[in-house]
């Protein structure tokens, strides 16, 4: 399998696992293109920039999961791209350090024909290839800004550097997080003062430091002048920070 088929297949393999359905998805296989040009519009997609760029497009047979994911009992009362986002972040963690723009519904048709698309089937993980039709198709292409996915991802040396370079003063979003909790719109908005929410972490854990809502490194917070600040005791790495 060539090194852009792997991070297609890849990047998959996350969103299967990460898409907020009630059963459990797998990747069935790469199909042709044809397959789900019945479901081309409205897709969901999104474009990665980052040493490569990636674009995706989520073709999704029944969209009734989108309501109960969003915390609503009525389809189209909640935004798909909202719901669909942090899954379609986990796919574009398999292309390490880069930015996942902005999700749009609109027609896939166009990636779809591209011959440098692949289009992965995802099923319930409990039914068969030939059980009816499947969950959705994910189609990936892969654009390598002019350098060469089969050498070593190290060997991308002066020439994405320099490109990199363009963007260095850009500015960007450092979070810190120190935990989190799911809940439905429902109890969102049931929210006032004095309510406490309890999150998965627990008191003394080392805080998330997210770089535009990818995590890079772990803190502890402290104050500075009266002012919260966040002391770095670990940087990850590219495969660390995927998790």
């Amino acid at each position: 399998m060539s090194n852009i088929l792997t991070l297609q297949a890849a990047a998959a393999e996350r969103l299967a696992l990460h898409l907020p359905s009630a059963s459990t998805l797998r990747v069935a296989g790469i199909v042709p293109a044809q397959d789900a040009t019945a479901y081309a519009s409205p897709a969901v997609t999104a474009t990665f920039v980052g040493a490569s760029t990636a674009d995706f497009a989520l073709l999704l047979v029944d969209r009734s999961f989108l309501a109960a994911a969003g915390g609503s009992g009525l389809v189209g009362a909640v935004s798909a791209v909202d719901v669909l986002r942090p899954a379609l972040e986990q796919a574009a963690s398999a292309f390490d350090a880069g930015v996942l723009g902005e999700l749009r519904e609109e027609d896939a048709a166009g990636l779809l024909s591209d011959p440098g698309t692949a289009v992965f089937e995802l099923r319930d993980a409990h039914q068969a290839n030939d059980g009816g039709a499947p969950f959705a198709w994910f189609a990936v292409r892969v654009r390598d800004n002019g350098g060469t996915l089969n050498t070593a991802r190290a060997g991308q040396d002066s020439d994405v550097a320099a490109r990199l370079g363009l963007i260095s003063s850009v500015e960007m979003a450092l979070t810190v997080e120190i935990g989190r909790t799911r809940m439905s719109v429902r109890d969102a908005l049931a929210l006032e003062p004095g309510r406490v929410i309890e999150l998965d972490r627990s008191a003394g854990a080392p805080a998330d430091v997210l770089l535009n809502g990818r995590l890079i490194a772990h803190g502890e917070v402290v104050v500075v002048d009266q002012d919260y600040a966040v002391r770095i005791t670990r940087i990850l790495d590219g495969a660390e920070g995927t998790l």
